[in-house]
């Protein structure tokens, strides 16, 4: 039992009680693509002024993390926000790691999907001015991509918002990249709740006008769209938008305040999954996507419902800093021995709401090895001055 502080000051004590998830592949094919955005795992003997350069990266952990999710017949998004790109991932890291995964994703027996994110991070901003040195910049990392296996999400990028770019901009744009794509590619909207930089996205600050510039972006190329990912965190949005995709285009949900309702579907439409709560409730997320291709929906959301109070948790405001509540879990369960993260974002929250996911997590039976989280938990309550 430990001693948790929490959010109004007060300290509470408490005592894990849940029966941990047992990790396991599913034992039929899933009705819902579903990738899990991963993080990177630091390796903290090898930074170097760590809010300077390229991350030093624990290559061992950081696969054996993505097995894990393969195991459990997860898809994997690779590369993303979550891995920290424009947060302490830079380029040349991100190629390395996308050229690893894909190494390992190629010889895994359930041989299962990855997509990698495809950006303008290479460039300093300075020299993304003008549309030619964007789709330069989005071409040299698709085409890394592609020669990996790997299919390419196209990341939103900061320098168009930045240009001020309209949405004629945007269809020129994302036209030449879907033209020169060899395999449909995955669209990535994702708002500005995680990262401030990318409001007015698709040339509008109003979510009609913007949901408006992207659907003709579809159209004009659906040949080249495998799908879309959205992150606004809009449920009604995303039921609407989606109902006007081409068909054959997914919607690949990135709410991970309502992705249960959203993959379940409303009985015309329904939701893939491109979640980076997806890489902290691997167990759940698999068993419950399970269940619903066995159209046993009260397993589907009693695995779920529990997950979304951990999820909304780990992705309040600022959302931006989700990350680290996905390295803490899996720091708590074993993935790896020590909580540093690139950039030291581990200290982007506080002591406070990681105490809440522990919470949280024991009581969605995500604690694998619930001896270990206790000590673990207990230490970082003692780093301050707790315990």
């Amino acid at each position: 039992m430990l001693t948790l502080p929490t959010a109004d000051r007060r300290l509470e004590a408490y005592a894990l009680s849940g029966t941990p998830l047992t990790p396991r592949a599913p034992e039929v094919p899933l009705t819902r693509t579903a990738f899990a955005a991963a993080h990177i795992v630091s390796d903290p003997l090898g930074e170097r002024d760590p809010w300077v350069g390229a991350p030093a990266v624990d290559w061992e952990n950081t696969l054996r993390f993505r097995h894990w999710l393969w195991d459990q017949g997860l898809g994997l998004a690779e590369a993303m926000d979550t891995a920290q790109r424009g947060m302490g991932t830079d380029w040349p890291t991100a190629r390395e790691l996308i050229a690893r995964t894909m190494r390992e994703a190629k010889a895994h027996p359930l041989k299962p999907r990855v997509a990698c994110g495809a950006g303008t991070d290479q460039c300093p901003p300075e020299d993304l001015r003008d549309e030619r040195a964007i789709i330069a910049a989005y071409a040299e990392q698709m085409e890394a991509i592609e020669a990996e296996g790997g299919q390419v999400i196209l990341m939103a990028t900061r320098t168009l918002p930045a240009m001020g770019a309209d949405a004629e901009t945007y269809a020129r744009v994302y036209g030449r990249l879907l033209d020169q794509a060899t395999e449909p590619v995955i669209l990535h909207w994702l708002g500005e709740m995680f990262d401030p930089a990318l409001a007015g996205y698709w040339g509008a600050r109003d979510v009609a006008a913007a949901s408006d510039a992207v659907l003709a972006i579809i159209e004009a190329h659906r040949d080249k769209v495998d799908g879309i990912k959205i992150s606004l965190l809009d449920q009604a949005h995303e039921e609407a938008f989606r109902a006007r995709l081409p068909a054959g285009v997914r919607l690949y949900t990135g709410d991970d305040f309502n992705y249960a309702p959203l993959i379940e579907g409303d009985g015309a439409h329904h939701s893939h999954a491109l979640l980076g709560a997806f890489a902290a409730i691997g167990p759940a997320a698999s068993q419950a996507l399970e269940a619903l291709a066995r159209d046993d929906r009260e397993t589907y959301h009693a695995l779920l419902a529990p997950t979304v109070p951990l999820s909304r948790e780990i992705f309040k405001a600022p959302t931006r800093f989700y990350k680290a509540g996905i390295a803490f879990l899996a720091w708590l369960n074993g993935a790896q021995e020590h909580f540093i993260m690139p950039a030291g974002f581990q200290s982007s929250r506080e002591i406070t709401h990681y105490a809440e996911i522990y919470r949280l997590a024991d009581q969605a039976r995500l604690l694998a090895r619930p001896d270990l989280a206790e000590d673990r938990m207990g230490c970082l309550l003692k780093l301050h001055g707790l315990g």
